[in-house]
């Protein structure tokens, strides 16, 4: 039996750790909180250069996996932008907009400019006139001396009418007729004995008779004409005096009023705001009463288009966005960014069954917010919802915004009466964060990506760990715990939450930058503290907290464990078997992941297939899973068919393994299997094995390294097999051993095992006990290793094939 010893590694390899004392202090509320963020020098330069920059399309992108402080680096460089352009440019300004009704086209209102706080001024102003409108232009109009007026004016046009008709009358009975008004217009009748001329009398005459008759109707009628086109002219002339006497009236009454507040408009260079209030005067001067009375059909005709129901309707000013009491450049982060809190949307009323809009229900929204400013928002949110990435696109590039509905998402019940409002021309930063595959999509396919997205931010999820992190991670905890009001960590309990910071990126020389998973722990530690009674926080309840965790999640662990201990899934745990090896694979199950064990098992016998993939002839096996067996066959090939062809059937399967089988990290394991099954020598069942293999036989990293050495120590634990069990590894994975303190201390103590292996020589030795051989000059391995009974097996086979294949003929 060959010595496997020179296999194994160490306990004190097995987990960093470190001298509590080396923190140089014993509390954490002996130290400051960090004043910077920890660990992202790249990132921040990025982020500070994207800010930096005023130039078309460099807007950011801060990518980085879920934990790694996006949101917390953001608003902090962002908050120094805001400081430094305000140290910069001093005092800044900002613009307020407003929409108001437009009176040549009201389906697209107007969108009006105004000085920082002046909206709600015009707002209140409009206001204010259309009080002037509804209660002080009446009295104007039930004044005496205007209805006298008026009284005399209608009047004068009522007599003028009657004297112009009455010399109509009596020019015609001078020459016989009579002129009588009827439904269907004026009628010029002949007389007879001083009567009007019936239709038989008229029939009676003689034809000379009748034509002089007609003849004579036909200059009466012109003649009535004539009278009647001087009466609608006279007519028309009085309804224009009319008006101009209502007007000097209306005026007399609002003309002060309108006259002050375009005066103030104008003064603010407000021209926008001082053409609408010109507009807004002849208004109110054409449609007086309506307005008054609230609705049209009183005392006269509206001036303006029917869909426009409440006269009173132009008198609403929709205060847009409101900058008042504003000194520094907006920051928004829009957490639902949906097309109507990007854009804005168009709000609607029902109204005789259908529904109607106008200007005041225009809504701003989260871009012209941040006009000026910066805007924050999510990738992945922003491309879950429908057409608002087209749209932002659309935004960015033309540097105007407006609320309006994506014609794609409207119900068709709403499309009747659509507004197109004035664009808002924007300046903003947009800050777009996600996570890493979020931008390569984008990059990949999206062409007008970089166009509006010219600078990358990329978090990283962990950093190197030297003394000045170990500082600035101590700070960390003391920040959290000052912010919170939690209980401060000893050293110790200081370096618990470091080991687990590195026990999440699986390395001893790296940290997790993942802080909102750090902040969970040292809440959660905190917690047990405070459960116990105690002033500071120690690292048992640091430990006490990831036992939880563990516990809360564990449900699917203990149950397949306990299938395995009571048999239903077969996994052996002492003695040896050909063929046979327990791989190790790692669950998840939400923030907890465990590894189990899973027998694989190998038939070989005489063929011309090769391998069969169980799991690929069932359609289970993954991709990656389907390379790793091809490389085996390649470094069979390579170690053992360089003389004779391979004449073998290789059967792989993994037992009771009822689900999608992928990855490569069991390709180690299936090869010791293999060279079991062709050697004859047995495998010890008390070692799980992990680790990819490539063709040339070097053992490969894996991942979830610290989760399926535990997972296997639980089990034999739970079974009484500690003592010689153990698990083999990749050598190239003994960096990123963070086990637990019990499994360190059971091997420590000799009762549990860790060996590594950096090729499939070293990893069939710690299997099987016995030497894997070294091929001599002619490539002859020793015939009592397992290679070279593995090769024997082979030739032996290969003979058989070519004299099967010679007596068939």
């Amino acid at each position: 039996m060959t010595d496997i010893s020179r296999f194994r590694v160490p306990p004190e390899k097995t987990r960093w750790s470190m001298d509590p004392a080396d923190l140089k202090f014993s509390c954490t509320d002996q130290i400051k909180p960090p004043e910077m963020f920890i660990g992202q020098d790249r990132a921040v330069q990025a982020i500070e250069f994207g800010l930096g920059i005023d130039a078309p399309g460099y807007n950011i992108f801060v990518s980085g996996m879920s934990g790694t402080g996006k949101s917390t680096v953001i608003r902090s460089h962002l908050e120094a932008a805001v400081e430094r352009r305000a140290s910069q440019e001093g005092a800044q300004v900002f613009h307020d907009w407003v929409y108001l009704h437009n009176f040549e086209r009201t389906d697209q209102p107007s969108a009006a400019r105004l000085q920082q706080g002046m909206a709600n001024e015009l707002a209140t102003t409009v206001d204010r006139l259309l009080q002037v409108v509804i209660n002080d232009l009446p009295a104007a109009f039930n004044d005496d001396s205007y209805t006298e007026r008026v009284r005399q004016f209608n009047e004068r046009t009522a007599n003028h009418r009657r004297e112009v008709i009455a010399e109509v009358e009596r020019a015609a009975d001078q020459q016989g007729f009579t002129v009588q008004a009827g439904p269907a217009g004026i009628a010029v009748i002949p007389k007879i004995d001083g009567q009007p001329m019936t239709q038989d009398q008229y029939l009676a005459l003689s034809d000379e008779q009748r034509q002089q008759l007609e003849t004579v109707r036909g200059e009466i009628t012109r003649q009535v004409e004539d009278a009647m086109g001087e009466i609608r002219k006279s007519e028309r002339e009085a309804m224009e005096q009319l008006s101009e006497i209502q007007r000097n009236a209306t005026e007399s009454v609002i003309g002060p009023a309108f006259d002050a507040a375009i005066e103030r408009f104008k003064a603010a260079e407000a021209e926008d705001a001082t053409a609408f209030l010109d507009g807004l005067r002849k208004y109110s001067h054409d449609n007086a009463a309506p307005i008054i009375s609230g609705k049209f059909g009183d005392g006269g005709a509206p001036a303006i288009p029917a869909q426009l129901s409440d006269p009173r309707l132009p008198f609403r000013v929709n205060v847009f966005v409101d900058n008042t009491g504003r000194t520094s450049p907006p920051i928004i982060m829009e957490d639902n960014p949906t097309y109507g809190h990007l854009f804005g949307q168009i709000d609607r009323r029902p109204a005789m069954g259908a529904y109607v809009t106008d200007h005041t229900m225009l809504r701003a929204g989260s871009l012209v917010q941040a006009n000026g400013g910066y805007l924050v928002l999510d990738a992945r949110l922003a491309l879950s919802h429908a057409a608002v990435w087209p749209a932002l696109k659309r935004v960015l590039k033309g540097g105007e915004v407006r609320p309006e509905d994506p014609e794609d998402l409207l119900p068709g019940f709403l499309m009747p009466q659509p507004l197109r409002p004035e664009p808002i021309p924007i300046h903003v930063k947009v800050v777009l964060t996600g996570e890493p595959d979020i931008y390569q999509l984008l990059a990949t396919l999206d062409p007008d990506f970089w166009e509006i997205v010219k600078v990358r931010a990329d978090l990283n999820h962990q950093v190197e760990v030297n003394d000045e992190i170990l500082t600035s991670y101590s700070q960390f905890v003391c920040g959290v715990c000052n912010q919170e009001n939690l209980r401060h960590f000893s050293s110790e309990g200081v370096l618990a939450i470091i080991e687990h910071s590195m026990r999440l990126v699986d390395h001893q020389a790296r940290l997790s930058a993942r802080f909102g998973l750090l902040l969970d722990l040292v809440r959660e530690s905190s917690y047990m503290a405070e459960r116990e009674g105690t002033e500071h926080t120690e690292v048992r309840h640091v430990q006490q907290a990831l036992d939880a965790r563990r516990s809360r999640s564990g449900q699917i662990s203990d149950v397949m464990q306990q299938l395995m201990l009571e048999g239903t899934l077969k996994v052996d745990l002492e003695g040896e078997e050909v063929g046979q090896v327990n791989g190790l694979a790692v669950y998840s199950a939400g923030d907890v992941a465990f590894g189990k064990p899973s027998r694989i098992t190998t038939q070989v016998f005489m063929g011309s297939d090769g391998f069969i993939n169980i799991e690929r002839e069932v359609e289970l096996s993954g991709k990656s899973h389907d390379k790793g067996v091809l490389i085996m066959a390649g470094f069979l090939g390579d170690r053992f068919a360089q003389r004779f062809p391979m004449a073998v059937n290789i059967s792989i399967a993994f037992e009771q393994s009822y689900g999608p089988v992928d990855g490569d990290s069991a390709s180690s394991t299936e090869l010791y299997s293999i060279l079991s099954a062709l050697s004859g020598v047995p495998i010890r069942q008390d070692i799980a094995v992990t680790g990819s293999v490539n063709q040339k036989g070097e053992i490969q990293s894996i991942g979830g390294v610290n989760e399926k050495v535990e997972g296997f120590y639980d089990l034999c634990k739970e079974a009484g097999a500690l003592g010689n069990a153990g698990v083999l590894i990749p050598k190239s994975n003994e960096k990123n051993l963070m086990l637990r303190p019990d499994v360190v201390d059971a091997i420590r103590n000799g009762e549990f095992h860790i060996y590594s292996a950096e090729t499939v020589e070293d990893g069939i030795e710690v299997l099987t006990g016995v030497e894997a051989g070294t091929p001599d000059t002619e490539g002859n391995y020793p015939p009592d290793s397992v290679n070279g009974l593995t090769a024997a097996r082979l030739q032996r086979f290969a003979e058989l094939s070519r004299d099967f294949a010679s007596s068939s003929k």
